[in-house]
């Protein structure tokens, strides 16, 4: 990877990732944010019982894009982890709270927030 790659997901910030429909098979992209926690790519979003559409497509098919864009943009294929442990999911949504959503409810994020971790093909290989 090169620097300017890897300068760019040092630190969290908006992207867009794309799946794939687990009904239909087209590509669905949506804008998102993620977070560097302990060298971990996560993405998490806001409490919801309701369970996200692009959550349901990475169940049914753990294969992503992660399009960075603005200063440096590059579409980077990946695989995504769904976050089930709950002590992880614990950590991860006090690091939110302490460092990106300070008005969050830890509790409430570890519970109900998607959380997946992103493994790039370029980091893995």
């Amino acid at each position: 990877m090169n620097e300017q790659l890897s300068n760019a997901l040092a630190f969290g910030h908006t992207i867009d990732i794309t799946t794939t429909g687990r009904r239909t098979g087209l590509a669905r992209r949506i804008e998102i944010v993620f977070h560097r926690i302990d060298g971990r790519l996560i993405v998490s979003g806001s409490p919801r019982v309701a369970k996200r559409a692009w959550l349901r497509n990475l169940e049914a098919d753990p294969r992503l894009t992660l399009h960075l864009k603005g200063a440096v943009a590059a579409d980077l294929p990946g695989t995504a982890r769904i976050i089930t442990d709950e002590a992880d999911r614990r950590a991860i949504a006090d690091w939110l709270v302490a460092h990106a959503w300070p008005t969050m409810d830890a509790t409430a994020l570890a519970r109900y927030s998607p959380m997946i971790e992103i493994t790039l093909e370029e980091l893995a290989a």
